[in-house]
């Protein structure tokens, strides 16, 4: 498809299936009453599947029905789903290597072979012309599982063990193994219910890793494991008390100190060791303090730490190697209001401080040697960049990827002493991309109380400013993550086709500082969705698009936006995209057993605490659904979603479908097979995009 098709005047939206019944939902009431509150919840007893496993038949049996029901209302649209699928999965090279990344003399990347759904994990020696050894055959590996994700790969300091995580259930869940890269054999040592985050000490023989509750998965415990034991003897190193905060353990990357770093969204702490003692006991760096979070990086003479304290947008900070506590602290990189400093990449001789002014990345180079500084230039106006794959301490390279919404993803390495930079690669779309057919647009829209939101847009050429153009505008708002303006090449079908793809930077992200965020979360939450219906009014307005045209799309903490902005402004949509959507907030932030609960408390509030609780309710999307119209509904979920569980979107759609008072469709896809994030393989998660893409053409009368 070469042309924008965007010829609205001959399009009729489909023709749905007349006389289909959609599933009702059993009704079973029971009574949630918190401070003096009385509320009916109609559909609780959807949760037993979590709570009592595959006995819990009625609730698997109404989310088949469901599934059965989207089938039958989207079969017009199965062949158009299919070419979707194929079209989209023809833009991508099957057979593929990534740029090999050097660590501790061997260069290390991952490689796909043509029809095969998932990768090897391979190395060379020294020197790309040396034989290839495959570490891991993933493919062979994942043969007849319909999930498989292996993640945490770390190898001994020695290069002759690794030590990776393996999820089959899409939970989360990691087994880590240990292969001896020497002999090939796969060792005994297997540690159930991980992170995946394996951490060798110096001695080749001891990996830390993050053990997790069983039941609420909370990250509680770090424990210590030698190779050739038996995990239950493995020893607990810390135990995390504070059922607010993530834990996890790392290694610096001069490979000196091996980190535990314990944090919520208000305060963090560090303990450490040297690496080379791994039976020492760990010591905190700096006790946790009020409101105060910290990182610290280690280099040859001194600590950096990387902290708000008196610093909303973060500073950086030194003291010595054996004085590590607050009052030794001073400045290194002081606090600016106008620049968030977002992390910092250490090398023998320079530091990568990666810092965010006006919503876009900037890369601050700093030599260790001299003093000298400067930034690297991207000259577009919407663009992510970010160091990557760093691995190498005693390198002058920087690696880096830049993209943007018409530029593929492209990795760079760049000379940090010439100043020289060099394209490794960029990402291939086969079939042909022209990126001067596309435009890429920076505009603000101005929220109900003055705030400039930014957003990015991406069109291809043709597109006229009339207001009949279809736009799907995408949202996330949550927990200080960036919705950053990336290229992709399946988001080419929408484009063209005719589609404006737009990004709200509404706050609760951190585009625009740490206090974008601030001003998105607990009591300031309101501010998250009133910017994104703010945003797609300012569309609206400025002839972007219209109600009959406009789209919305959010996953996660972006689903909970969706199902407050239909609440909040349900004309203004004509159709939205709810996946695995966070929408029963004050009942699963009041069910501590539920995964990701109690570390939440500060993103949400803990409604056991009245003003939390009602400020909650007020913007619940499943507390707050009306007897009104509301516009054309596509939600997903995933049985087996670990983040947030498939009974809010089931819940949420039984309730909708008794409240609502259009003939507007709703469509509940549950993958049976899957969780959170998806299929796990290279090309099954396009099914999702393909059903996605079909449910808005469909709307708009797009039938190729």
């Amino acid at each position: 498809m070469t042309a924008c098709k965007n010829n609205q005047e001959n399009r009729e939206p489909i023709a749905w299936p007349q006389n289909i019944h959609a599933p009702i939902a059993e009704v079973k009431p029971i009574t949630r009453v918190w401070h003096g509150d009385s509320v009916v919840d109609n559909y609780y007893w959807m949760i037993d599947y979590f709570k009592k496993g595959p006995d819990s038949t009625n609730v698997v049996n109404y989310l088949k029905a469901e599934n059965a029901f989207l089938d039958t209302m989207m079969s017009s649209t199965k062949q158009l789903q299919e070419s979707l699928f194929t079209e989209m999965k023809a833009r991508i090279k099957e057979k593929d290597e990534s740029v090999p990344t050097f660590k501790n003399g061997y260069f290390y990347y991952t490689r796909t072979e043509e029809g095969k759904e998932y990768y090897k994990y391979c190395r060379k020696k020294g020197s790309l012309n040396a034989p290839e050894e495959i570490l891991l055959d993933i493919d062979k590996m994942a043969e007849g599982k319909p999930y498989y994700v292996v993640s945490g790969f770390a190898v001994s300091d020695d290069n002759n063990f690794l030590a990776y995580g393996v999820d089959e259930v899409s939970r989360r869940q990691y087994t880590i193994y240990i292969k001896n890269l020497t002999t090939g054999e796969i060792l005994k040592d297997a540690i159930p219910n991980t992170e995946a985050d394996a951490c060798w000490a110096a001695d080749n023989k001891t990996i830390f890793y993050t053990a997790k509750h069983p039941v609420t998965l909370l990250s509680e415990k770090i424990k210590r494991h030698t190779i050739g034991t038996n995990a239950n003897a493995d020893v607990t190193v810390y135990h995390e008390k504070d059922n607010t905060n993530y834990i996890g353990v790392v290694r610096s990357k001069n490979k000196k100190n091996i980190f535990i770093y314990s944090g919520g969204t208000l305060s963090s702490e560090i303990f450490l060791i040297d690496a080379a003692t791994p039976n020492a006991s760990f010591k905190s760096f700096q006790p946790r303090m009020k409101d105060v979070l910290y990182d610290v990086i280690t280099l040859a003479d001194k600590y950096l730490i990387r902290t708000n304290k008196d610093a909303k947008n973060f500073k950086l900070m030194e003291c010595p190697l054996d004085k590590t506590t607050v009052d030794n602290w001073k400045d290194y990189i002081p606090h600016r209001a106008d620049v968030l400093l977002e992390s910092v990449d250490e090398f023998k001789d320079f530091l990568v401080i990666t810092e965010r002014k006006n919503g876009l990345t900037q890369l601050l180079i700093r030599n260790l040697q001299n003093g000298s500084e400067h930034y690297l230039d991207f000259g577009e106006p919407a663009y992510t960049a970010s160091a990557v794959a760093n691995v190498e301490y005693n390198t002058h390279t920087l690696r880096y990827s830049y993209t943007s919404l018409t530029t593929p993803q492209s990795v760079y390495d760049y000379d940090m002493t010439t100043k020289s930079k060099e394209l490794k690669k960029q990402q291939e779309v086969l079939g042909g991309y022209n990126v001067k057919d596309y435009v890429t647009e920076r505009i603000y829209a101005t929220a109900k109380d003055g705030t400039k939101v930014p957003i990015s847009l991406v069109y291809k050429k043709g597109f006229k400013k009339d207001g009949n153009t279809p736009l799907l505008l995408y949202g996330y708002g949550s927990y200080g993550a960036i919705s950053e303006a990336m290229f992709s090449s399946t988001r080419l079908s929408l484009l063209n086709r005719g589609f404006v793809f737009a990004i709200a930077h509404i706050r609760g992200g951190q585009e625009m500082g740490r206090q974008w965020y601030e001003d998105g979360k607990m009591f300031k939450k309101i501010n998250t969705f009133s910017d994104f219906i703010n945003c797609g009014e300012f569309l609206i307005k400025e002839k972007y698009t219209s109600n009959k045209h406009l789209y919305a799309q959010g996953g996660s903490a972006g689903g909970l936006l969706m199902g407050a902005v239909i609440n909040m402004s349900p004309d203004l949509w004509n159709g939205v995209i709810a996946q695995v959507p966070f929408v029963d907030v004050v009942n699963t932030m009041l069910d501590e057993s539920i995964p990701l609960t109690t570390n939440e408390f500060d993103e949400w509030g803990n409604p056991k605490k009245k003003d939390d609780y009602f400020y909650m309710k007020s913007y619940s999307p499943y507390e707050n659904i009306e007897k009104k119209n509301y516009p054309n509904l596509l939600v997903t979920t995933g049985l087996h979603d670990s983040q947030v569980q498939y009974f809010e979107p089931a819940k949420w759609v039984a309730k909708l479908r008794t409240m609502k008072t259009d003939k507007n469709v709703l469509l509940l896809h549950t993958n049976m097979d899957f969780g959170h994030s998806g299929a796990s393989g290279r090309f099954d998660y396009l099914k999702d995009i393909a059903l996605n893409y079909a449910f808005l053409f469909a709307l708009e009368g797009i039938k190729q």
